[in-house]
């Protein structure tokens, strides 16, 4: 299985310090001025709500220009994907949404601690058939 390396020995004991700081992020609505998404009018409500949530996350509170950047450049292939759903697209944003701190996993890996309570989780309805799931986000 992949993974980020051997697993580490039992009873490890770190002698140096780590070389890294980690990030704390409030949980509330960032502090930065987050930019609007150049054409947001012409996607669809799927992809608004992907940019949306960016914006809004505690995440957004650290990035700078080119992290916005990289997002920015990251929606035509979310409105792509929801359009007509594909592996290599799904991979793609999920390469790039990971080096910004998309999941739980992520944001340990890159040191990131939200302070506050804990993110709430999203209330969405199981999906037995993709063709539901795109009717769905055409409503």
């Amino acid at each position: 299985m992949a993974g980020t390396g051997p697993a580490p020995k039992d009873g490890r004991v770190r002698r140096n310090a780590d070389p890294v700081d980690s990030i704390t992020l409030t949980d509330a609505a960032p502090t930065v001025e987050a930019p609007r998404l150049r054409g947001y009018a012409k996607y669809s409500a799927a992809t608004r709500e992907w940019w949306d949530t960016w914006r809004a996350a505690p995440q957004a509170s650290a990035f700078v220009t080119t992290d916005w950047m990289r997002l920015a450049m990251l929606a035509p292939l979310v409105e792509q994907y929801h359009a007509e759903p594909k592996t290599a697209l799904l991979a793609e944003i999920r390469l790039n949404e990971e080096r910004l701190g998309a999941t739980v996993a992520d944001r340990q890996r890159l040191r990131m601690k939200l302070s506050g309570p804990k993110e709430d989780k999203p209330k969405l309805a199981p999906v037995k058939d993709i063709a539901d799931r795109r009717r769905s986000l055409e409503d």
